[in-house]
């Protein structure tokens, strides 16, 4: 699976990085080594749903896999340890290297793929498996109100889904586009006209082009 180094070298590799961004004296390495098989367990069900990346194959120079690594760490960390100053380093690393920020508690899908980390704002919602993240999109609350976000919900660069919004399966968020309190009915682009949301059919599976999943196909 851990295509550049073995797994304790891998741990050890991690344990430096934290050490150096947080020289504060604690020891991470307990809920490292408590958390780390697990992470890459979840890491390899990710990397073999995505259609452009090796099955089986985890390299923590790739940064869109170093991304989304890091968040199943931060998150395995808080499920299973419940070391939170472990976990919210983890965290604050994938933001320092990857600018990708979502908090160790918010819950991603298994399946999941990270174009471009940078400025990815990802707060508490419902995800399903087959989400797309691309540079500078946003997912959170308005006015405490989240959304839930269907299976293959993708967010194109600059998008946004705001408050209580449900996406149906195959939900593609435009370039630059909004979806704000309002419901997708799912297999469509979403645009914006005068501050309304616009749906439009796709001329193409955009999910089956980025996930190993035949076109048209029901997804879970």
């Amino acid at each position: 699976m851990l295509a550049s180094m073995g797994r304790a070298a891998f741990e050890d590799y991690l344990a430096r990085q934290l050490d150096t961004f947080f020289p504060d004296g604690s020891d991470p390495r307990p809920s490292l080594a408590a958390s780390l098989d697990d992470a890459l367990d979840r890491m390899r069900t990710c990397i073999n749903s995505v259609r452009m990346w090796k099955p089986d194959s985890f390299h923590h120079l790739q940064s869109e896999q170093n991304a989304i690594f890091l968040y199943y760490l931060a998150n395995t960390i808080f499920e299973k340890t419940g070391d939170r100053e472990a976990a919210t380093k983890v965290f604050y690393l994938n933001k320092a290297l990857n600018g990708f920020t979502c908090f160790y508690d918010t819950k991603l899908p298994e399946k999941m793929f990270v174009g471009h980390s940078v400025g990815v704002v990802v707060a508490r919602a419902e995800f399903s498996n087959y989400l797309v993240l691309y540079q500078g999109c946003t997912v959170g609350k308005n006015h405490g109100e989240g959304p839930v976000l269907g299976p293959g919900t993708v967010l194109y660069p600059g998008s946004s889904v705001l408050g209580r919004c449900r996406t149906g399966p195959r939900t593609v968020i435009g370039q630059n586009q909004s979806l704000i309190d309002a419901d997708a009915p799912g297999d469509c682009f979403v645009f914006q006209e005068a501050g309304r949301p616009v749906f439009k059919r796709p001329t193409r599976d955009v999910v089956a082009d980025i996930f190993r999943v035949e076109p048209g196909s029901e997804l879970y």
